[in-house]
């Protein structure tokens, strides 16, 4: 489970961070530079995953901080990505973000190109977490859970657990995660059900 923290002060983190969880993620690269660095001292162990989009500028301050990146979707993020890494001496794993619902507004990678930008990650050395995606809002997101894992098996990002599920797929939020870990989540990115609502 990764503790969707985006958005939330350091000091609604650390009773989490108290009680065992360990998997953060933010939207920002800013933000978690703001507020982790102090968090880390005392959590040394904490991840932290980026799960919002990732302007190409920051690759490299992204590549120096963060554990895994959820939102990898674009050659140009790929360019910056790459050669963040080798500056950094750090790979971080990335999920492909996929762009299920044909919602360019969400970003992700159009499921047309993605098997030659899955060849491009590789090519570079970019270590492929597996792939994620954001269904659209008010749709029955069952549907496209099981296209995202359709796609990692068609596209060898399916490793298999004794359930026979696929492994390496970033998908469901506090309202269908239930629906995304029976059809294969590895990854589930909760925040209001663990926070409340932002602001609160």
């Amino acid at each position: 489970m990764v503790a969707a923290s985006k958005t939330h002060p350091a000091e609604r983190i650390e009773p989490l961070l108290e009680q065992g969880q360990r998997v953060f993620g933010e939207n920002r690269v800013q933000e978690a530079q703001n507020k982790w660095p102090g968090l880390r001292e005392r959590y040394p162990d904490a991840e932290l995953h980026l799960i919002d989009q990732l302007p190409s500028n920051k690759a490299e301050e992204a590549a120096a901080l963060l554990d895994c990146i959820h939102s990898l979707d674009r050659p140009s993020l790929l360019k910056a990505l790459a050669k963040a890494f080798d500056k950094t001496g750090r790979r971080v794993p990335c999920f492909v973000q996929v762009d299920v619902g044909e919602e360019d507004q969400k970003g992700g990678c159009p499921i047309g190109q993605l098997p030659d930008f899955l060849a491009q990650a590789r090519a570079a050395d970019i270590p492929l977490a597996g792939l994620m995606c954001l269904p659209p809002q008010d749709i029955e997101p069952a549907p496209f859970f099981a296209l995202l894992d359709k796609l990692a098996r068609d596209h060898g990002l399916a490793g298999e657990q004794s359930s026979g599920r696929s492994m390496g797929l970033s998908m469901g939020m506090s309202g269908d995660f239930e629906t995304a870990i029976q059809l294969g989540a590895t990854h589930i990115r909760v925040g209001s059900a663990l926070f409340g609502a932002r602001g609160l």
